[in-house]
């Protein structure tokens, strides 16, 4: 196993009018961490992980895994094992081939191969599709099978590239749960690349929140969702995301853009222009605030209200065994002060 290290890492596509896609990175994964980079489609979070597997080259910058530095070094010589997107499985070979395959190339023993393979086809629950060709398994079978393909190569570093995307919601979270139990038992330092917030919350140790080639957030699943750092986490982070509302506080009054006012149960951090943050299962009802009920979602155990706080848009959470208001309904509401998050109206930055 081995630490990583990301030294002010860039990376630019280009000749003379290079575009850069990542800015800068900065990030310390220790030794045995899980740690999850998340972020929309375009963030730069896979070229992020791409440079650390050595498939893309680093423009500036540092990457450093068990302490060397490995700008230079070819991937196959990194220690390190990637699991994919797309399966990647050779379509000819049984599952027990393809899980051996990179060992037969490296000359291992067979003794060793037939021993490794079994193993991680125990930590997969493969044993019984061991001589099955790829065609004739699911696709959470199949990623099982990419995983255990890097399992047995005993990395320093695992590497995974949005490996769950190709799944059904229910095979992800069943596959969720497995790499949960593979990483308690190997304890292999690992790095997961997601677009998917709840895979983030639900896998990681500690999540690296990217937008735009930059890292906005770094912390624990609890410590991002219950202080996000800027209005992008706030509103990335979390399902449905937290409410947002841009306006003027003046003491424990507080302007909506476009729209009405809320009274405070305590003043603001400060007056002046600020975005009010409140996540939708915070809200209280029975305040003096009027939430104007546009429509509401049935989700089993809960249900999300939509519609317009002073003007704004807003989605209150409420249990499902309470009766729900109906569309064009005036329900009042409130929040703890406690529970309220404020920003910077023009950085965006938490205040």
């Amino acid at each position: 196993m081995a630490a990583i290290a990301l030294r002010g890492v860039v990376k630019r596509y280009g000749g003379a009018k290079a575009a850069t896609v990542v800015h800068g990175i900065d990030a310390e994964i220790a030794d045995g961490e899980f740690i999850v980079i998340v972020g929309p489609s375009g963030c730069g979070k896979s070229t992020l992980l791409r440079m650390v597997a050595g498939l893309e080259e680093v423009s500036e910058g540092v990457v450093e895994i068990g302490g060397r530095v490995v700008n230079d070094i070819e991937p196959s010589e990194r220690d390190i094992a990637m699991v994919f997107q797309s399966y990647a499985l050779y379509p000819h070979m049984t599952v027990r081939d393809n899980m051996a395959y990179a060992l037969k190339i490296a000359g291992r023993p067979a003794a060793e191969i037939g021993e490794r393979v079994t193993r991680a086809a125990t930590i997969l629950q493969l044993e019984p599709y061991l001589d099955r060709k790829p065609r004739e398994l699911s696709g959470g079978q199949r990623q099982r099978v990419a995983m255990g393909r890097a399992i047995v190569r005993q990395p320093q570093v695992f590497l995974f590239d949005e490996p769950l995307s190709n799944l059904d919601a229910k095979l992800r979270a069943a596959t969720r749960i497995e790499i949960r139990k593979l990483h308690a038992e190997l304890g292999v330092t690992s790095l997961f690349v997601t677009h998917d917030q709840v895979e983030a919350m639900t896998l990681a140790q500690r999540m690296i929140v990217m937008n735009a080639g930059r890292i906005e957030q770094v912390g624990t699943p609890d410590a991002v969702y219950g202080a996000p750092a800027s209005t992008f986490v706030a509103g990335f982070i979390g399902s449905p995301p937290m409410n947002l509302l841009r306006g003027r506080a003046s003491g424990t009054r507080f302007e909506v853009d476009g729209g009405g006012a809320i009274t405070l149960a305590a003043p603001a951090p400060r007056d002046g222009a600020l975005v009010l943050g409140l996540r939708p299962e915070h809200a209280q009802a029975g305040g003096d605030w009027m939430l104007e009920v546009d429509l509401v979602e049935m989700l089993g155990a809960e249900r999300l209200v939509h519609g317009r706080l002073a003007g704004a848009a807003f989605t209150l959470r409420v249990d499902a065994t309470l009766a729900p208001p109906q569309p064009g309904a005036r329900i009042g509401i409130g929040a703890d002060a406690q529970r309220l998050h404020w920003f910077d109206a023009e950085q965006g930055r938490r205040i």
